[in-house]
Formats: structure tokens, sequence, C-alpha cells
């Protein structure tokens, strides 16, 4: 949002500077992002003289150039290389000297050097009117009249406004900031500077020329009021310079009134041409959807029927609080006014001026809230503005239909408790200073309480907390002590465990070479099916189609972040993210917590030592089983199961229900983001993760006394039976004495038979009470051979 300082100067007139200014507000919590001068003549001529051409001669070795000598009123005469085809002895001419900055008009500025042009030194250069920004003329340079004083600056002859331009972030919170006057109440409550802005009161006349009607609940209040006999012309300067420092074009006396008002008060007004109002009548209503309406950017729009429309007997004449008509505007012959200034609901308005695309000054305030109460002092400012600047009579009475008031909030604010949330005692009078310059109201008090009545145009203060942050704010969290020592308890909650485990998590990740991204919740629906978006969260009003629906998985985030790296040469990408996605079904909402983890390309950069190898299954199986450890989780399975995204995908089972899935992306979806290595994705449901987690137990014994003993076993098995069901039957079969199951080696070849292969697999044996005999060993392993040849017809490799 922007301000002016020399208009907001106007309304609380501090006397403090531009800088100090800005150290107040930021200070308040209405950060200034930048301070810049402002010079209605770009650059305000400085460096730019008043000079007289003494002689001008042909340059000998160009002939469409000049060389003059020039008197800018210093002893010495200056010597300046011209190509105007205009220059002439005895003119007075304005002059950039020598290390000056130029402004043109159009294209980028340039300092002005002393410098030789065809082998002639130029000390300067001889003005055009569009090379200072004085207008768009290059016809030849700008000849000035004989009794402008040679080396007077040409700002004693040229107007040029300066101000300085404060532009601040404002927060969605503080829409009573959206105007000077909502920026000089913070300027108030710091400065003790009262503010000055006398509003003449409305000289009316009996009689309603224009009737209103309100059929719609989402005009709040409506307020209005009818001028005759204005002339349209060009505003004055001074109402100029303040529109056009803030970036707001001049259109004519009527609108710049109006949007005056508009950043003075931020109430939001809008003129019609009473002439166009058929039927002499306005109404507030919805219309019948797909109603053709063009508004004044000349686009004709199909409306929905939910926007809230001013109409005539006849027709719409504006949406509501957005956008006017472009057929009831203010127009070059118009004489008779009405003038609008409403409420209407922010709900509303933000859902009408997303989905036609219109982000207007009017609708950027009504979202936030205005004052229902400055109706009528934004049409007294106006109207003593129009009178002003166009002349005309009042002709009706004011005329105001609030149909529901609103009654002002009461908040109760405990002191005591005030002083242990901020850490500090505030004397009870400085509190009662600044709530009071915040325009609140003490209704009743006492040393322990103030009962305050919220200001109307602060729609986002109606809690103790947020009287508090309004204290805090204007009293200075710079003036509140940090404590040399702070107590904290933290308990064993289940938040602080999961909170614990996901530190723990991120530390192994991180420390295997991992690093974290954050993606957005919002994505586009073209990455998902048909099928797959009849569960998708959709949004009403999406920013663009790229950001349309609500993520249903983590994988597509993180391979636009693939994509957007690798881009920028960066190979090897490890990546994770804690996340949530979202899911519709049938009428409820489902948002589930996820870890995703991505892999691509190597796990290390080459080095003196040898190449790394590439990201594969086993790499991202082995993250997935440290997690596991980490969170405590030892019971689980792996399945390979059939997925649409993912190739050689594996499910982890665990309690009987799928904890994770991990596997390779398809070529398909990978070539869609531009990749051609493998990437590798798992996906952790962090909910049941944590759950487990919680669940979990462990006992710590001490370390056997007594040896253990490997035994390995190389088994001939069918190519299609996996390892895992090796492990699985092993520790089914034994659970007293076998420890580990590991596999270290397969082989498939001509020394074992066709759609075979050979697992060799190693088996660690312990019993913690006394030392194992061979004849124990040789039974358990038996055993374990026999389970192999019933249940998967193995047999020992010979």
């Amino acid at each position: 949002m922007k301000i002016s300082y020399n208009w907001l100067n106007s309304i609380i007139p501090t006397q403090a500077t531009p800088q100090q200014i800005s150290e107040w507000l930021t200070g308040t919590g209405l950060e200034v992002e930048s301070l810049e001068e402002y010079n209605s003549i770009k650059g305000g001529l400085a460096g730019i003289v008043v000079g007289e051409v003494k002689t001008c001669s042909k340059h000998p070795n160009a002939d469409k150039l000049s060389i003059t000598t020039v008197d800018i009123g210093k002893p010495e005469l200056l010597n300046i290389v011209c190509g105007a085809p205009n220059v002439a002895a005895g003119q007075k001419v304005l002059v950039a000297t020598v290390g000056c900055i130029v402004h043109p008009t159009s294209g980028d500025s340039f300092e002005i050097k002393k410098s030789k042009i065809r082998g002639e030194v130029s000390e300067g250069m001889i003005c055009a009117e569009d090379e200072l920004g004085l207008g768009k003329s290059h016809d030849g340079i700008l000849i000035l009249p004989d009794d402008y004083i040679v080396g007077a600056p040409a700002t004693d002859y040229f107007s040029n406004y300066k101000d300085y331009l404060i532009e601040i972030g404002l927060t969605a919170n503080r829409g009573d900031a959206a105007s000077h006057l909502g920026v000089a109440r913070d300027i108030r409550a710091v400065s003790n500077t009262e503010i000055n802005l006398p509003i003449k009161e409305i000289q009316t006349v009996k009689g309603k020329p224009i009737e209103v009607e309100i059929h719609d609940e989402d005009c709040i209040r409506y307020t209005g009021i009818y001028i005759k006999g204005i002339q349209v012309k060009e505003s004055p300067d001074w109402l100029k310079n303040r529109l056009q420092v803030i970036g707001i074009s001049p259109i004519n006396n009527i609108v710049d009134c109006t949007n005056y008002v508009l950043h003075e008060l931020g109430q939001p007004l809008h003129a019609f041409d009473a002439n166009q109002i058929k039927g002499n009548k306005i109404i507030v209503k919805k219309v019948s959807p797909n109603t053709a309406f063009t508004t004044l950017d000349n686009v004709e729009r199909k409306l929905n029927g939910t926007e809230c429309m001013i109409c005539d007997t006849e027709k719409p004449l504006a949406i509501g609080g957005v956008f006017g008509g472009l057929h009831s505007g203010i127009q070059q012959n118009t004489t008779d006014i009405f003038i609008e200034s409403a409420t209407f609901n922010p709900v509303s308005i933000r859902k009408t001026a997303k989905h036609y695309g219109l982000n207007t000054d009017a609708s950027f305030r009504y979202e936030r809230g205005t004052d229902v109460n400055c109706t009528i002092t934004a049409l007294a400012r106006v109207v003593e503005l129009i009178m002003e600047t166009a002349g005309g009579i009042v002709n009706s009475e004011v005329i105001d239909i609030y149909p529901s008031p609103i009654l002002p909030v009461q908040v109760k604010f405990n002191i005591q408790k005030f002083h242990q949330l901020i850490g500090k005692e505030i004397p009870l009078a400085e509190i009662k200073r600044i709530v009071l310059a915040l325009d609140f109201t003490i209704v009743q008090q006492n040393d322990e309480e103030l009962l305050l009545e919220v200001p109307q145009y602060r729609t986002d203060v109606t809690r103790f907390v947020d009287i508090a942050e309004e204290v805090l704010r204007i009293y200075g969290l710079n003036n509140i002590e940090i404590p040399s020592r702070v107590s904290l308890s933290v308990g064993a909650s289940e938040e602080n465990k999961v909170f614990a485990l996901r530190n723990k998590i991120s530390a192994y990740l991180a420390n295997t070479g991992f690093c974290e991204m954050v993606n957005n919740s919002l994505t586009k629906s073209a990455y998902y099916n048909e099928t797959e978006l009849q569960n998708a969260v959709k949004l009403l009003n999406p920013l663009s189609s790229d950001l349309n629906i609500l993520r249903m998985n983590m994988l597509f985030g993180g391979m636009e972040v693939l994509q957007y790296n690798r881009n920028r040469k960066v190979n090897n990408m490890y990546l994770y993210e804690f996340g949530k996605t979202y899911l519709k079904l049938d009428v409820n909402y489902n948002e589930q917590n996820h870890l995703s983890i991505l892999m691509l390309g190597k796990k290390q950069e080459e080095n003196w030592q040898g190449e790394s190898a590439k990201a594969n299954y086993f790499t991202i199986k082995r993250v997935i089983q440290n997690i596991l450890k980490l969170s405590g989780i030892n019971k689980y399975e792996f399945k390979q199961v059939d997925n649409t995204i993912l190739n050689n995908c594996t499910q982890v089972i665990s309690n009987q229900k799928n904890l994770a899935v991990f596997g390779g992306v398809v070529n398909k979806i990978s070539k869609e983001f531009d990749l051609t290595e493998d990437v590798w994705y798992a996906d952790v449901n962090w909910d049941l993760l944590c759950s487990l987690n919680l669940n979990s137990s462990f006992k710590l014994q001490p370390i056997s006394a007594f040896p253990a003993v490997r035994r390995d076993m190389a088994l001939v098995l069918d190519k299609q039976i996996q390892y895992s069901e090796i492990e699985k039957i092993a520790k089914k079969s034994e659970q007293n004495l076998l420890k580990e199951v590991n596999i270290f080696d397969v082989y498939e070849g001509d020394k074992i038979a066709q759609g075979k292969k050979s697992y060799a697999v190693s088996f660690v044996l312990q019993n913690t009470e006394k030392t194992l005999t061979d004849q124990e060993i040789d039974q358990v392993m038996s055993k374990l051979l026999k389970q192999f040849e019933k249940e998967l017809g193995a047999t020992l490799r010979a």
C-alpha cells in the first residue's frame, strides 16, 4: 500500500521526517518496505540550469552536429557539441551540466560526462523537452523565453512537485490502515499528535430524486446523495499531484475526488451519471445467472447470479464493491451525479473479485472490512471536494439505509493477565493512553480490568489477546527487556514425542545427505486422471489453473523441485519433505500427514577415491528400514504390489496396515518433468508411523556373556521367490535362538537349473543363558531347511 508523506503530514502534522515516520510505522507493525523521494519531474531537474548559446558553428567532422559555446553564469563558457537542427546563437536553453543524471520521458537514465564527440570536446548537453521528462517532443532543443536568467536552476521556471512515497506491506488483518487516515491513527498513538482532518457538514435539501431499495443482505449499509450542475473537467494540480504520488492516474475531477477520498479515509465511493439511472431508482439485488454486463474496462462479463449488483429499474449499473459499469459512469457531458458510499459483506466481495480476476482499490478494502460508520463521513468529504473542483449544488437529503445496525464489540482487558503475557508491567495510565489514542472507548474500569468498546473499523479486534497486541505494538516491542533467565517446563505429551521423532528422522536424513524441501499444498489438477479427481479437494476461486486443487499425493511437488534443480545443472538430489495430502471422501474430508523421500543420481559427487554408485531400489529400501528402526518399529514386512506411478512398487505393512510404499517413478511421469534418469520415491504414512512409535516399547537388556554363532546356507529356489519370504519363514520357525537373518549373495547362471536362482543366506544364532552346542545348532539349521523345502520348494546348492 502506498502513502504520500505530504498528504499524511497534512492530516497529522507531526513535523517528523519521512525516515522517522517510517521507523514509527514499522515499529507498530505497519512495516515500511520502501521509502523513495518523489518528483513530478523525474530527477527533479537536479543539475539542469538555464544557459545562453553564445556561438554556434558546424562540426568539422559531422554534417549534422554543431559546436556551441554556452554561458551558464560561470566565468568560463562551456563547449557543447549539439545535434539539434534548431540550435542557434542567442538562444536561452536548458543545459545538463557534467555529473548530473538525465531522466528522459522514455528510455533509461544516463549521466552527463565530459567527452569527445567526433574529436571535439563536449562539456554538457543542450536538452530537448523529452530528454528532461518535460514532455514528449524531440523535434529539437527546448528554446526558452528571453527573460529567463542565465545560470538559474531550471526548477525556478519549471514546477516540480516534491514528496516522499512510503510503501507499506499491509497484512491482511489491518484493513483499517488501508488509507492515509488509518496510518495517521497509528502515528497519533505513537507521537501523541492530534489528527487534523476537519470535514464540512453537508448542506442538504429535502427530497430524494433517486430512491434506493436494498434486496440483498450482502449490502450492509447504503448511503448516497444527489448533486446537480457539476462541470466535468481536469482536476487541479494539488489533487493530481497527490494521486500521482501513490500511483493513481488522474481521470477527471469527479472520479479523482472519489479516488482521493478512498485513499484518504479508506471508504470506497462510486459516482453514477444520474441521468443514466433509469426510473430514478437504485436497487441493490442479485440478478439472474448469465446476465450480460459490460464493466468500465469495456469487457462483457456473464454474471453468475451470486454478485451483489447495483441496478436501476432496467439494468445493472455496477458490481457492488468491485467494479462500475461502462454506461453509467461519468462522461465529459455529465452534469448531474449520484454518489454511492456503501458497506458490503467482505466474504461476498472477495468471492466476486476472485471469480472475475478483478483486484480493484475498492475490492481490496471491502475484502478486509471497512468502517460501517464511515459511509456518511466519506460522503461529506467527497461532496466538499466535488463542489470545490466541479461546482454544483446538493439536490437531495442524505439517503442512508442501514437495515441491521452492527453493535460495537466489547472486550474485557485484564491488566494482570496482560503483564504476565508480555513479561513486564506497564503503568495503567500508559495503557489507557494507548487504547484511547487508538479510538477504543473505556466503558468500565477498575484496578484489575478495563471493559473496552472496540472502534467498528477494527474488525480484527475481538479478544483479549488482540487488545494486548494493540497495546504492545504501540508501547514498542523494543521496550520489553529480554529476561536474563528463562525457565521452561516441557511435558512429555504426545505432541512433544511426535516433534522429537520428527527431529530424529530429520537429523538422520540430513546426516545421510538429504536436503529438506517444502512445497505448496496447492497443485494442478492436470497431474491426476479423471477417476482420481473425483476425490480431489477443488478450490472454488483458484489463483490459477496451476493451483486449483489441494495435492492428493506428495510426488508431483517433489518432481517439480527435481526438474527445477536439474534445469540449473544440479545432477544429484536426495530430498525429503514432511507435509499433508488432502482427499474428499463422499461428504467428508481427509487430511493426512506424510513423509516423502526422493532420490535422483549419485549419493556423492565424484572424488579421487572413485565414483559413487547411483541410487537404486536397495538404496531407498535401506533408508526406509533405518527410518523404521529409528521409530522403534521392528515388526513389519515388505509386499510387492501394482502401482500406477511406481515401478517395482513395494508396500511396507505393519500391524496389518499400510505404513509406507516405495519404488521407482514410472518413465511416463519422469518424462513429463524432463527427467531421463531413474527417480526413486518413498511415501511414509507419518500419522500411522507416529501412532506405532507412541505404542512401541523396549526393554534394556545386558549384553549376553555367551557367544553368537553364524551358519550359512545356499538355497536354490524358483526365480520369482523373494528373499523376504525366506526371512519371514526363518523368523516364524525359530523364534528363540535366531537373532539375525541376512542375504549376502545372489547367483543366476549355468551352474544351476534354468528358471532358478541361488540365495546365500547367513543365520546368527545365540542363547543368552548358555553356549550353544553343535547338536543344538544343527537341529535349528535342519528345522529351517525343512521349512524352506516345504514352503518354498528349496534345495541346498551343491
